[in-house]
């Protein structure tokens, strides 16, 4: 068993691992190509399967060595799960897994230890996260309502219940056409509209959002931090023991001169 584990951690495996998750994502994209299909659907498909092959390998691989260590393992999970919806036959109404499939690209974050650290940090800053969403839920209720009351009248489409009122408010949120495609055509109407929409977008976009991110990159920086104290932490341990190691043969040499 330590012998397999030594093999599953050596750098090369995760680096082939890593190979076939990208040359997976190549042949999962050929395959929405009718064109590449029409010509070599029989090569593509086959390497799609030698690629599943090695996935489920490897699962095991990590399940012989590991046992129930391997379930204790939220990355082991999530190797698990992205591998066995490509078990599940698609067919009827489980078609839709078929597109799927392409999750298995996600299992690159799993063997990328950068990539592990950015995921970590984002699930470490959701506790966070959680209050800047309900913030924003109370910001977007309140605006809502306002502007159904206000607007809603002359502009059903956008205004016309609290719903159609919330999404038009994210989609000015977004910044995407909110002047010329909402506000100005509001403001033809309404001349004051700007009260209300100018300080919506400076407390959601410019003040909340930018909490979101703030608290995201906090968390990057705490898991860099504490990813440098483990390797000071392993670094000053290995130098102990090295320093134990020298005192015992200078303490057995001393007893041999005597």
């Amino acid at each position: 068993m330590q012998r397999m584990q030594a093999f599953i951690d050596r750098p090369g495996f995760g680096r082939f691992i890593t190979a076939v998750i990208m040359l997976n994502a190549v042949v999962l994209g050929m395959e929405t190509s009718p064109y590449l299909m029409e010509r070599w659907g029989g090569l593509i498909l086959a390497a799609d399967r030698i690629c599943l092959g090695i996935f489920i390998v490897e699962i095991a691989l990590k399940l012989t060595a590991q046992r129930q260590r391997f379930f204790l393992n939220g990355w082991n999970l999530f190797d698990f799960v992205i591998v066995g919806i490509a078990l599940i036959p698609a067919a009827g109404g489980l078609s839709v897994l078929r597109a799927l499939r392409i999750l298995r690209v996600l299992r690159v974050i799993s063997v990328a230890p950068r990539l592990r650290r950015v995921v970590e940090g984002f699930i470490t800053a959701l506790p966070g996260m959680a209050s800047v969403f309900l913030l924003m839920t109370i910001i977007f209720y309140i605006g809502a309502v306002i502007a159904t009351k206000l607007f809603a009248a002359s502009f059903p489409d956008w205004f016309g219940d609290l719903g159609l009122s919330a999404y038009t408010l994210f989609q000015i949120m977004t910044l995407e056409s909110w002047s010329m495609g909402i506000v100005r055509p509001v403001m033809q109407v309404y001349p004051y509209a700007w009260l209300f929409f100018v300080p919506f977008i400076m407390i959601t976009t410019f003040a909340v959002v930018n909490l979101l991110v703030g608290l995201i990159v906090n968390s990057m920086q705490d898991a860099h931090h504490a990813e440098d104290g483990e390797r000071t932490d392993a670094y000053r341990d290995e130098v102990l023991a090295r320093l134990e190691q020298i005192d015992q043969r200078l303490n057995a040499l001393g007893e041999t001169k005597k």
